[in-house]
């Protein structure tokens, strides 16, 4: 067994674990705190997270994407999937209203300008790079899916 452990450069390895469970929870904390306040992302916080428990702590990334509310949308990101149609929907539909509201309390230019090309640069992503998960047909009278 070595004393001592190992290293990567200047960092141990067991240093870059806990540095990564610390920067996952912090980003769990903001993603929780963006269901409730309409200008901080949720998603980009919870993606964060779990690919920093993913290396940091095999525990810790089981209890996100187990987690009852929004470990499915996490697992389904992670194998490929996506997220389903209905909600990128309400993500874009949401995210403009609160960017629209913003802009309308915000009477500075520069700030509403800010706002609508970060509006437009997440919808990019959404749009182009985020898959759109498609579900599969329900059976119908016990006859397999064609």
């Amino acid at each position: 067994m070595d004393p001592l452990p190992r290293q990567r450069g200047s960092v141990t390895m067991q240093g870059m674990k806990i540095l990564l469970n610390l920067i996952g929870a912090i980003a769990v904390v903001l993603g929780v705190l963006g269901i409730f306040l309409p200008l901080l992302p949720t998603t980009p916080f919870l993606l964060l997270a779990s690919a920093c428990f993913a290396r940091g702590s095999t525990r810790l990334h089981n209890w996100l994407i187990t987690n009852p509310m929004f470990g499915r949308y996490l697992r389904n990101y992670e194998l490929g999937y996506g997220i389903p149609l209905r909600a990128k929907v309400w993500i874009l539909l949401l995210m403009w209203l609160s960017l629209g509201y913003s802009a309308y309390v915000v009477h500075r230019t520069g700030l509403q300008i800010m706002l609508f090309c970060i509006g437009c640069g997440v919808t990019l992503y959404l749009c182009r790079y985020v898959p759109t998960m498609r579900l599969p047909v329900p059976e119908q009278d016990g006859a397999p899916p064609p």
